[in-house]
Order: structure tokens, then C-alpha cells, then sequence
């Protein structure tokens, strides 16, 4: 499939901690590459759907847990022939328990983002999805308390088996050019270096045409948007810890100053700052 139609767009906004959505349906609609500001789980129960994160595509069997990070470009690849049944969580990035978002630092750190639930894990989930939706219906005393307990023990759960799975991915459950793969991870590791698309060849001995529309092919952005956008996403969240404009730009890879505040404003809608 040719996905260089697609827009790359941030989409969905959350003010909550997380927000659940429990999603049964068909749908033919043919979904773009995107990101959120916010951290993503699904939880797979039926359908017939690949993922794709990052470059991988992953094929998705009942019971599957994916861990989107924020900022990663992703989209679901659906048959429509067949009813998709999963639950859904936005979760934010600045919990006020962080020890909560380690999984999604895992994930990136590993570049992989599937979490094959045991049946022990299984068994919990089948009981604790359900009692944290139903705790969004009610309005009786405490249940705000309750819900919050509940997501804080799911996620609990999902860090645990997160951090006990084997730091090498299993392959039988992902596809992905291999090429595209070590660039990815080069870049997201680099992002203050040289980036241009001569280093990047040379760097991996690939001829820059084929470099260039292989990526695009995988992943939907041009290694230029791509760049930019993950320096982008970087930068921000250094302004958010306090870092001085001009050094967050200097840290995430802009060698100009004034390209940096332009593209930040046409990114976020406002110049960057040290909040």
C-alpha cells in the first residue's frame, strides 16, 4: 500500500489521567498515520487487525497488549469483514505516579510494543476491565476514589509483565524491514547528531533513493518530517523540565535557532517557552 497520501496528524486531547473507551464495531474507514500527546494501551479481544508502530506491523491475536508511547506514529490496519472488539486507554504522560509510565520508556527503549498477556494476566483483565468501565457509568459516593485504584492496579499489572518479558522481542510477532528498522532506531537515539539523509546513508551504506522511498513506504513520513517532528516532540518535553529555550533547541538536534522557533510554533501553535 502506498501511504504517501497520508497526513500525519496529532490527534485526541486529554485533560484526565486516562480515559477508557470500550469499542465493539466494523468499520471500512482506512485509518492515517498519527500521533497523540498522550500514552496509548489497547487491549486486543476480537477482530482481525494489524498494528502498525514505528515501523512494525503487528499482528494482533485475542487478548494482546499494545503500548503506544506519546509521540509515536501509529495506525491500526482493520478487516472490515470482521467485528473488532478492544479496550482503549489514554493515559497521560505526567501522572502523578510517573513510576506508572515506565512501561512506555521500556517500549521505546526496546522498540517493541507488544505485550502477550499469560493467562494469569488474562485472568485478571477479564474481571478488572470491565469493574474500571463500569466505575465511568456511576455517579455513587467514592467512585472516583475507586476508579483511580482500579487503573492504578491495571496498570500495575501491565508494568509487571512488561518489565518480566524477555528483552528480545519475539519476531514471530511482528513484521518489518529490517533496514527501516535500524534507521528508526538510530534516529530516535541520535536526534541531536546529523541527521541529513547523505549521513544517513553513508552511515548505513544505502543508497539514498532507496533509503529514502523505502522509509516513507514503512512508515508513512519522509525521514526530513520524520526527523523533525521527533526533535520537535523532544524538544518540548525538555521545556516542560525546565530546560532554557535555546538549549533544548541546541539539545534536540536545531542548529538554528530562528528554523527551530518557526517550526515549534507551526507544530504546537505557540513559540516554545520554559514552563
Amino acid at each position: 500500500m502506498d501511504y504517501s497520501q497520508y497526513n500525519h496528524e496529532k490527534t485526541g486531547y486529554l485533560k484526565e489521567d486516562f480515559r477508557l473507551f470500550h469499542i465493539n464495531d466494523r468499520t471500512k474507514k482506512e485509518f492515517s498515520y498519527h500521533y497523540h500527546d498522550f500514552h496509548k494501551i489497547i487491549v486486543f479481544i476480537s477482530g482481525k487487525v494489524t498494528y502498525h508502530i514505528e515501523g512494525k506491523a503487528y499482528h494482533l491475536k485475542p487478548r494482546d497488549i499494545l503500548l503506544v508511547s506519546q509521540g509515536a506514529i501509529h495506525k491500526p490496519e482493520i478487516d472490515p469483514t470482521v467485528p473488532y472488539e478492544r479496550y482503549i486507554f489514554w493515559i497521560r504522560d505526567d501522572l502523578s505516579c510517573q513510576e506508572l509510565n515506565t512501561c512506555f520508556h521500556c517500549a521505546n527503549d526496546r522498540s517493541f510494543n507488544l505485550v502477550r498477556a499469560d493467562s494469569t494476566l488474562q485472568e485478571h483483565l477479564k474481571d478488572l476491565l470491565p469493574e474500571i468501565e463500569q466505575t465511568l457509568r456511576n455517579e455513587q459516593f467514592g467512585e472516583e476514589a475507586l476508579r483511580n485504584a482500579l487503573f492504578t492496579q491495571f496498570m500495575v499489572y501491565i508494568n509487571r509483565i512488561f518489565l518480566r518479558t524477555s528483552s528480545t522481542p519475539d519476531k514471530k510477532s511482528y513484521s518489518s524491514d529490517s533496514q527501516v528498522e535500524q534507521l528508526l532506531k538510530y534516529i530516535n537515539r541520535n536526534l541531536s547528531d546529523d541527521l541529513s539523509i547523505d549521513q544517513l546513508a553513508d552511515h548505513f551504506f544505502f543508497s539514498k533513493y532507496h533509503m529514502m522511498r523505502k522509509f516513507k513506504a514503512e512508515t508513512g513520513y519522509t525521514i526530513h518530517s520524520y526527523v523533525t517532528n521527533k526533535r520537535l516532540l523532544l524538544a518540548r518535553s525538555l521545556l516542560s523540565q525546565g530546560t532554557p529555550v535555546m538549549k533544548a533547541a541546541e539539545k534536540s538536534g536545531f542548529q538554528d535557532y530562528t528554523t527551530f522557533v518557526r517550526a515549534y510554533k507551526k507544530q504546537f501553535g505557540k513559540v516554545p517557552s520554559c514552563e
